[in-house]
């Protein structure tokens, strides 16, 4: 097994500046005294254990929080006691955006295993902002960015085949792990194949043909939640639907 970065709590517990996570939640353009007024009011608190709530749909919203270890699940819960999956979220993401326009969390975000993260008070963040700059700029593109990402996955749910509505899902995980420097190929997925399909609007069963056939077929290695991608450009092949064109080419043939 190859070897892979692991992220320590204790190690992520410094100041943003020393962060290995910065590069993904600070704008590049801020000066080393910006970014210790940005720290002054960050807060860092206990982690988060398995199944633990960051917050309940309808809890008043005081703070934006920061990833900083570990993976949490963003979900609508139903009366009945059902949930609807809205997403997962790694290392570096920013999660409570959703709530800054009626000052409630209008999901619920539970750990999908033993999480850290960072809390930034909205009304201190608000008032830095003003007097910074590029902050408020990134601010502008991470709500961008949640807007963007709301845009693919209705894309994703509304024209896309099963098959390719998972590969899109591995890939995208290989991008942001990636992103945060660990392996692009070799990873944990902390969610059950039951969130996966719920997710995806796929079901469970559905999922777990899906990802035997893809170890079938060459394009990745499963154990349990252990996923290693074997054939990225398959994978790729598979959401623009070539690969579907190829296979069925080649059984005419």
């Amino acid at each position: 097994m190859p070897n892979r970065k692991v992220v320590s709590f204790e190690n992520l517990k410094v100041a943003c500046k020393n962060c290995s996570l910065a590069t993904l939640c600070l704008p590049v353009a801020l000066e080393p005294d910006d970014v210790e007024r940005l720290d002054s009011i960050v807060k860092r608190g206990r982690p988060f254990h398995r199944g633990d709530h960051l917050f309940r749909e309808g809890d008043d919203f005081h703070s934006l929080r920061v990833i900083t270890s570990g993976s949490v699940k963003t979900y609508s819960p139903s009366e009945d006691g059902s949930e609807q999956v809205l997403g997962f979220h790694l290392p570096g993401e920013l999660i409570g955006l959703d709530a800054i326009q009626n000052e409630r969390h209008s999901c619920s975000a539970r750990a999908l295993e033993t999480t850290a993260v960072c809390e930034i008070p909205f009304d201190s963040l608000e008032e830095l902002s003003s007097a910074m700059p590029s902050l408020q700029h990134q601010m502008y593109c991470l709500l961008s960015r949640e807007i963007g990402q709301e845009t693919e996955m209705l894309t994703l749910l509304g024209k896309k085949s099963a098959e390719e509505r998972l590969a899109t899902f591995l890939l995208s995980f290989s991008e942001r792990f990636k992103k945060r420097g660990f392996s692009a190929t070799d990873f944990f997925l902390s969610m059950s194949r039951h969130e996966i399909g719920n997710y995806l609007g796929l079901a469970v069963e559905t999922v777990s043909r899906l990802f035997t056939r893809f170890q079938e077929e060459g394009l990745l290695k499963v154990e349990r939640k252990h996923v290693q991608l074997l054939d990225l450009p398959r994978l790729n092949d598979i959401i623009h639907g070539i690969d579907s064109v190829r296979t069925s080419n080649q059984s005419r043939a």
